[in-house]
């Protein structure tokens, strides 16, 4: 068999080899492409929406208005996604197909990723890349639900791609494309920022002098797109994502081994010594490769994995951020790097081997995933609303402990009869309000003096591991047990129902009017 690294002196015959070459790489990626899409779409509707993919459904459905002021005063994280769904809805709205927008973002990344690694390496890299991301777990359980994060991952790769190409060949389309997709990936997640801040240190770092002067303006460009981003997070702060933990160890642990296809610890090892040549590659140090292309390139892939990890979880220790979804956008920088620390083995049986090592333990991980959640058990929001449409009576009023928590509610009650919404409840249909808080004591008094049967829906409601559910659920329960005669709960993944029945002293629902909701304490935002 003829050698492929051999220099081959015919034109001719070169241009030929590269177009088998290409038409060759682009059955490969189509494969993958088909065999990535077959894997998410695979059980998409398995599971239940739960507590954030409802909260992302319902935002896409809110009116421009309101649509505005809650992007604006909450949930400005990931707003190109919800603006995004707001069209994808108007197509269907089965789980399924809710769902398909995500699947889509993470099936395209498959191809820009072999591109990535193509234009960083070679083929070979490109290939090996994409093939590691097509069966990654992590990213396939993500690549399901109805949030931004596979969108995420797609825009930060071509964000990466187009940088590469910039430094390589700083043309107007490539600084565009590169502007345009950092930009946007912001949009989808605020932690696109720290990416883009890798890139920039990797030309600082690894002092590329000879990047162009227009490269450099890309950094003003995304900077002044990303504004408004930018000061919605100095304006609110760790507000919104105040419930958090402090990361330690463990969690780093756990993060890892998710990132790496959640196959348990063996998988990591490999992944880890897969990994090693490239790294060796990165920091390896002599006075003439300073400025060594080629270096700069795994270089690259190492503070892409590293900085973002480390700066999280320096600010963490002040500011709790550290959430394992959050750097889902590690994935195809740690593909990437295994791909090409294999190609650099020097044996390619050694290579052969580690990829079948990495691809056989990758669908272990894979087939975990079908059969539970990955990073955090969901709610069954789906059992939980036809447990109440299918008891509720007319008359009957329910109140969410969580306002968010109406959202993935209404999403399966559609346009089903049911029990009247009285908190969160500001106008006949949903607006920005009814999106945070929580009822406060005097409406929660006033509520059985009006309805004869309550129904009450508590999620989110748990103040840590084995401590139970917070002040205010505990208040709910003690006030309601007082007021009603009765009551019976139901228990579901992650949401508890309860109904009460018999008001001592309640008057007929319809000689009261409904009363307003009023919010005690700003609820978290959706995660």
């Amino acid at each position: 068999m003829a050698n492929p690294d051999a220099v081959i002196e015919n034109p001719a015959q070169e241009t030929q080899i590269l177009r088998q070459q290409d038409v060759i790489d682009g059955v490969a990626v189509a494969i993958l492409t088909v065999i990535a899409g077959a894997l998410r779409f695979l059980h998409i509707s398995k599971k239940s929406f739960w507590f954030d993919e409802g909260v992302s459904v319902a935002i896409a459905r809110l009116d421009w208005y309101n649509l505005a002021r809650l992007l604006w005063r909450r949930e400005a994280n990931m707003s190109l996604y919800y603006l995004l769904l707001k069209g994808w809805l108007h197509l269907g709205h089965s789980e399924a197909f809710i769902r398909a927008l995500s699947v889509l973002a993470a099936v395209a990344t498959i191809p820009a990723l072999y591109c990535l690694g193509r234009q960083l390496f070679d083929r070979r890299v490109g290939l090996i890349a994409a093939t590691l991301l097509t069966v990654n777990a992590f990213h396939i359980a993500y690549s399901q639900e109805a949030r931004s994060y596979a969108l995420f991952v797609l825009l930060s790769t071509l964000s990466v791609l187009y940088f590469v190409r910039s430094v390589q060949d700083p043309s107007p389309h490539n600084r565009r494309m590169h502007i345009a997709a950092s930009a946007l990936a912001v949009y989808a997640h605020f932690f696109a920022v720290l990416l883009i801040v890798t890139e920039w240190l990797s030309l600082k770092l690894y002092e590329r002098r000879n990047t162009s002067q227009p490269l450099r303006r890309n950094w003003r460009w995304i900077a002044g797109l990303s504004a408004p981003i930018l000061i919605f997070v100095a304006v609110t702060g760790a507000g919104p994502l105040a419930w958090i933990p402090r990361p330690g160890l463990h969690d780093l642990y756990r993060l890892l081994l998710w990132l790496t296809g959640d196959a348990g610890w063996i998988l990591l090892l490999i992944y880890a010594l897969i990994c090693l040549p490239a790294w060796m590659a990165a920091i390896q140090r002599s006075p003439a490769q300073a400025t060594d292309s080629n270096r700069w390139k795994y270089s690259l892939l190492l503070l892409w994995l590293v900085f973002p990890l480390a700066f999280i979880i320096l600010v963490s220790q002040l500011r709790p951020l550290f959430l394992d979804r959050y750097f889902l956008f590690l994935t195809p920088g740690l593909a990437l790097t295994a791909a090409a620390g294999l190609v650099r083995l020097p044996s390619k049986w050694l290579t052969a081997l580690g990829l079948a090592l990495l691809f056989v333990f990758s669908f272990c991980g894979l087939d975990s995933y079908y059969a539970r959640d990955y990073d955090l058990e969901h709610e069954d929001w789906r059992s939980a609303t036809r447990y109440v449409l299918d008891r509720a009576q007319p008359g009957d009023a329910i109140i969410f402990h969580t306002g968010m928590g109406r959202m993935p509610y209404e999403y399966y009650r559609w346009d089903a009869p049911g029990p009247l919404v009285i908190f969160p409840r500001h106008e006949e249909s949903i607006t920005f309000r009814d999106f945070y808080g929580h009822p406060d004591e005097a409406f929660l008094g006033a509520a059985p003096l009006r309805y004869s049967r309550i129904w009450v829906v508590f999620s989110h409601n748990q103040v840590g591991l084995g401590l139970g559910p917070d002040a205010l659920s505990k208040r709910i329960l003690q006030m309601f047990a007082t007021s009603y005669a009765q009551s019976q709960a139901q228990s579901f993944a992650g949401v508890e129902v309860y109904l009460y029945s018999e008001s001592r002293g309640a008057a007929s629902h319809n000689s009261l009017p409904i009363p307003p909701s009023p919010a005690s304490s700003s609820a978290p935002v959706s995660r």
